[in-house]
């Protein structure tokens, strides 16, 4: 797939500036570094004039969260309609902590509020809209670790704000997602029907879920189905650990020389390095070109296949394909397609090259056995939980 790109010392690497694009009818603003994101975002409930939909998977108390949770009782002072869902597995905030925002008029709900069968099930969306007219979302949760800069090993990761029609299919999921967390007595079979049943396209864009349900989601049944026809292959993944069948898929792209696969060197769960290093070998032998991101932890998901750009919520493991509540947007459009692969490649000079000659030489017997007891965990049990069990990685 042409050179490598000149090398580059992970501690000079810095995040890329915002960019735009317009794809498929929408306005798109990416926002890649932790300041930019974090001034977006504010600016974002800053401007709201009716309405704000919020929803995170982590919720910390901490700089960021404060920050967050006094920008929203803001809003709500003035007469905003604010409406924030949590999930009480992924959330460290306590009811005291959102208290200010109950008192200024506004409301929080916990997805998973109780121990029970739909407690299995991570609400991992991030989502944050306004007005119906503009929204941001993508992989990041309110925690200052999702905002700090490389240096400080803050996430590397993505934010999106789109201005366009899709805004109103995201207002029309979130009103679903309410409409299921509001009823304390709702079944695990509602939220199936509801990730089964919701579908809302315009054009070549298209809002993707990921969730528990017979069959495939909406997310894992178009980029399954994708991988099968697709010619050429880009993932830039937090946490890849995705099962044989769509390894095979991975793999026959990779025997025409045209897959780049940009892995975590750092995170804050070793397991989630684990297992996606227990399918290297297998990756690299159908002609698979690997790196690790070096610079800070990584918790981007965005996946470019032929012309179509994968991004949102949904890492690409068995848990975000399979059982998680994920979002994610489909856009089909060739030159946002190349944008997105030129921004893949600004991050590979500080990227580690996995040649089968390193990864040869990683893999002790020692290695392996951490490594696939890393995939058994985030594949089998939980990431979650997983990042517990530290496994030295």
């Amino acid at each position: 797939m042409g050179d490598d790109p000149a090398p580059t010392q992970a501690s000079e690497y810095r995040d890329p500036p915002p960019f735009e694009a317009t794809a498929a009818g929408q306005h798109l603003t990416f926002f890649p570094d932790g300041k930019d994101r974090r001034e977006a975002l504010l600016k974002l409930v800053a401007e709201a004039e009716e309405r704000l939909d919020v929803c995170f998977y982590i919720f910390a108390e901490d700089a960021i969260s404060t920050e967050f949770r006094d920008a929203l009782c803001e809003a709500a002072r003035r007469s905003v309609e604010v409406t924030l869902i949590i999930d009480r597995f992924g959330a460290a905030a306590t009811d005291e902590f959102l208290k200010p925002l109950t008192e200024c008029g506004g409301r929080f709900l916990c997805f998973s509020a109780r121990w029970s069968r739909r407690y299995l099930i991570r609400n991992h969306q991030k989502i944050v809209i306004a007005d119906g007219k503009r929204a941001m979302f993508g992989g990041f949760n309110i925690e200052d670790d999702y905002f700090a800069p490389p240096r400080d090993n803050g996430w590397n990761d993505l934010a999106i704000l789109i201005e366009g029609s899709t805004v109103a299919g995201l207002t029309d999921w979130f009103a679903n997602l309410l409409e299921w967390t509001e009823d304390e007595d709702a079944q695990f079979r509602a939220i199936r029907r509801a990730v089964r049943q919701w579908e809302w396209r315009d054009g070549e864009a298209r809002w993707l879920i990921g969730g528990p349900t017979r069959g495939l989601s909406t997310w894992a049944k178009d980029v399954s189905d994708d991988l099968e026809e697709g010619e050429r292959l880009d993932i830039f993944m937090a946490y890849f650990s995705p099962p044989r069948r769509l390894r095979r898929r991975i793999g026959r792209i990779a025997e025409k020389g045209r897959t780049r696969l940009l892995m975590a060197g750092k995170s804050d769960n070793g397991a989630t390095i684990g297992a996606a290093r227990a399918l290297y070998r297998e990756l690299l032998d159908h002609g698979a070109c690997i790196w690790e991101f070096m610079p800070c932890k990584l918790h981007t998901k965005l996946i470019v296949l032929d012309d179509a750009v994968y991004m949102g919520s949904a890492n690409f493991d068995m848990r975000s394909l399979y059982l998680n509540l994920e979002l994610v947007l489909k856009i089909e459009d060739k030159a946002l397609a190349n944008r997105m692969r030129e921004f893949v490649s600004q991050h590979l000079p500080a990227s580690e090259r996995i040649t089968p000659e390193l990864h040869a030489r990683r893999s002790t017997l020692f290695n392996r056995m951490r490594w696939w007891a890393g995939w058994l965990l985030v594949s089998v049990v939980d990431y979650t939980v997983s990042r517990r069990l530290n496994l030295g990685i």
